[in-house]
């Protein structure tokens, strides 16, 4: 399976982002950029601001027209 992680914050989002991918290789799983496709997303975000919160919202509703299918409950 794929996966692509999107991360938004500072650098300890991002640390923890390269472990989460880490994680997922050893799992199996192949990371992937967004503009590739995957069977999951990560979204690594921090709420600490409302900048953050605001920019998370916005990807998660541009992945979901993008990706429609990815959303629908089967």
């Amino acid at each position: 399976m794929r996966v692509c992680f999107y991360t938004l914050g500072c650098k300890v989002n991002q640390n923890e982002t390269g472990a989460l991918a880490q994680l997922f290789e050893q799992n199996g799983f192949t990371v992937v950029e967004e503009k590739d496709g995957a069977d999951v997303y990560v979204v690594n975000s921090c709420t600490v601001t409302n900048f953050g919160d605001q920019k998370s919202r916005k990807w998660l509703r541009r992945a979901k027209q993008q990706y429609e299918k990815i959303f629908q409950k089967e």
